[in-house]
């Protein structure tokens, strides 16, 4: 195993979720204040998980080819960030919902390839030793709680357009700490041999991948419309980055934590137990939103229906595809679960907003975890990758 170089990824980990701390909660004010309709906004907010779909196959078909995975993101992460310069043409464009679906297009094809390759490119360096993995991710999880907590007293004096400028700025320091990562080299395995769609095919990874995908929908509407659901019920931009954060500081407990989890339970224990939090979640948040103590117990559940579901996911990826399958497993992992998933969720989420009304949105957010919890029970198990 190589040296660990924990800085430089700490560093991408940081500044990539300070990016995502920036966008998510806080663009969807943008879009609004340029006049465009739920439907509109859940369309252009599901762009990231759209391009998921297709692009990290590409990223990763190139990385297993034998081209360096990071040199890879970083070009790919430079043509992003030159591409969100086209926001700032939105208000001279004719058509400004058309407009911002083709930049934001564009932004977010390229910016999908930075976090499987850099997955990748982590997990390699760290070997066997992928309890350590949660060490290193918590700085992301920092990040982001630093952008979502400053971004939301930011906005509270300055107009959402100065979303723009911010996410920027931490575009190019993403690039930067991208720049500064090592490449790791990939150690040969058995499985080399083996088509990957032979691994792909498992029930396993079916279960897994499709559990992921549905846990995805069920985020939908808390990514695209959480923060204006609090803010039309009465609670400031700064208050709703302090929701946002919370869910974020009990992450950051679950990832330091992992390795204790790790010994103490089973990655399908630790899934179970995830998707049974997130239909509790998005449960009180539907029903109890003028109640601030259910809120802030339904951010607390944050560490499980993200947290220690992610990190018990990215576990189970991780022996599941070996060797020069790495990469593009975890682009494949992405691209069905959170692509597929992110994608309809962030669609449909529009849809439900307008027809349905938010509390019966995050009821139905609720009823995809559970549809995960039950696909995961039934068909996952581990035992021949080393897990009983």
């Amino acid at each position: 195993m190589s040296v660990l170089p924990y800085r430089r990824l700490a560093g991408f980990y940081f500044f990539y979720f300070a990016y995502l701390g920036a966008f998510a909660p806080f663009f969807t004010l943008y879009l609004n204040s340029v006049g465009m309709s739920a439907v509109e906004i859940g369309v252009l907010m599901s762009m990231p998980q759209l391009t998921r779909i297709v692009a990290p196959h590409l990223w990763g078909w190139l990385a297993d080819r034998g081209a360096s995975g990071l040199r890879i993101a970083r070009l790919a992460g430079l043509a992003g960030t030159v591409s969100w310069l086209g926001l700032y043409a939105t208000e001279y464009a004719s058509t400004q919902f058309a407009w911002l679906f083709v930049v934001l297009l564009a932004v977010m094809f390229f910016w999908s390839a930075a976090l499987p390759l850099v997955e990748a490119t982590t997990l390699t360096h760290l070997g066997d030793e992928t309890a350590r993995y949660g060490r290193i991710r918590v700085w992301g999880s920092i990040g982001f709680i630093v952008a979502v907590v400053g971004v939301g007293y930011l906005l509270d004096t300055w107009p959402p357009r100065a979303v723009l400028a911010i996410v920027l700025t931490l575009m190019l320091c993403m690039l930067a700490c991208c720049w500064l990562v090592p490449d790791a080299k990939t150690p040969p395995h058995a499985s080399d041999a083996q088509p990957i769609w032979d691994i792909m095919k498992r029930a396993e990874v079916i279960a897994l991948i499709s559990a992921a995908a549905l846990m995805a929908v069920a985020h939908g509407p808390y990514y695209t419309f959480y923060t204006i659901y609090l803010v039309d019920h009465g609670y400031s931009k700064s208050m709703a980055g302090w929701l946002w954060a919370l869910g974020v500081i009990c992450e950051i407990g679950i990832f330091v934590w992992m390795p204790h989890l790790y010994r103490a339970f089973t990655l399908r224990q630790i899934l179970l137990a995830s998707f049974a939090c997130a239909v509790l979640r998005f449960l009180l948040i539907g029903w109890w939103i003028d109640n601030f103590a259910a809120l802030i117990f339904a951010q607390v559940l944050h560490a499980a229906t993200f947290g220690s579901f992610h990190a018990a996911a990215i576990g189970v990826i991780h022996k599941l595809f070996r060797g020069r399958h790495q990469a593009r497993g975890q682009a494949l992992y992405g691209s069905f679960a959170f692509g597929v998933g992110g994608a309809l969720g962030g669609f449909a989420s529009g849809y439900a907003w307008a027809g349905l009304g938010a509390t019966w949105t995050f009821t139905l957010s609720a009823c995809a975890a559970f549809a995960g919890l039950l696909i995961l029970w039934w068909k996952l198990r581990l035992a021949h990758v080393g897990e009983a």
